[in-house]
């Protein structure tokens, strides 16, 4: 771990890798940096499970930080998407492990992982719209349905954790969510890898999820100036 890194990163046995938002000062929020550093990281061993979650148990990931430049804020938007498609593409598959509030590019980060095991204290938001932006719509309906993907993106409320649960959002709810994910990835590891690549690849364009995701990123790198209301 380095001093000062945006992101806490181990490497264990199965070929795990735990990433780690660490900026709990910042409540995880993302700079450039951060994404830069993740995408380094989900790209250092591919074919190999990644757990996703916090250093902080009382926080996921805020979305972008508020404190950056325009510019830069554009640049984090779109290399964020860049990240989501990761995240679905590659071979390796990724729990997200969501203890505590997910707003935003951190709710589009817990939802583009394969699996997501979360805390109790977990709760997600989408806010998109009132930013200029369409979030979330690339990935929801896969997940929940069309319905409640629209009401959950145009209102911009909070889903907690039981909802979560009930409306498949979340695999499993959990008092001590680290451990069920380790175990859940040694259940997987175990299996083929190329077999696990192919469920990954065909569920993904199964559901014209790629599309959806370049048709939203397109969108928003096209119209948002990169402003947010405060």
């Amino acid at each position: 771990m380095t001093p000062g890194a945006p992101l806490s990163v181990e490497r264990a046995e199965h070929g795990l890798t735990r990433i780690r938002f660490d900026r709990p000062g910042r409540r995880n929020a993302i700079d450039e940096n951060t994404v830069a550093a993740l995408l380094a990281e989900l790209d250092h061993d591919p074919a190999g499970p990644v757990l996703l979650g916090s250093t902080d148990p009382a926080i996921f990931c805020a979305g972008a930080d508020l404190d950056i430049t325009d510019a830069e804020r554009t640049r984090c938007s779109d290399l964020l998407y860049e990240t989501y498609h990761r995240l679905v593409t590659r071979p390796g598959p990724v729990i997200a492990v969501v203890e505590g509030p997910a707003v935003g590019g951190g709710a589009q980060l817990a939802t583009a992982a394969d699996l997501r095991v979360a805390g109790p204290g977990c709760r997600f938001r989408w806010a998109g719209p009132g930013h200029g932006l369409a979030v979330g719509a690339w990935v929801l309906p896969d997940l929940v349905g069309r319905g409640i993907a629209l009401e959950l993106t145009l209102s911009g409320r909070w889903v907690g954790a039981a909802e979560a649960l009930r409306i498949g959002l979340v695999n499993s709810v959990d008092d001590e969510p680290w451990p069920v994910a380790e175990k859940l990835v040694a259940t997987v590891a175990g299996l083929d890898a190329a077999a696990v690549a192919g469920v990954k690849s065909i569920t993904a364009a199964g559901g014209g999820l790629p599309d959806r995701l370049a048709a939203e990123r397109h969108r928003n790198l096209r119209q948002w100036p990169g402003t947010v209301p405060r």
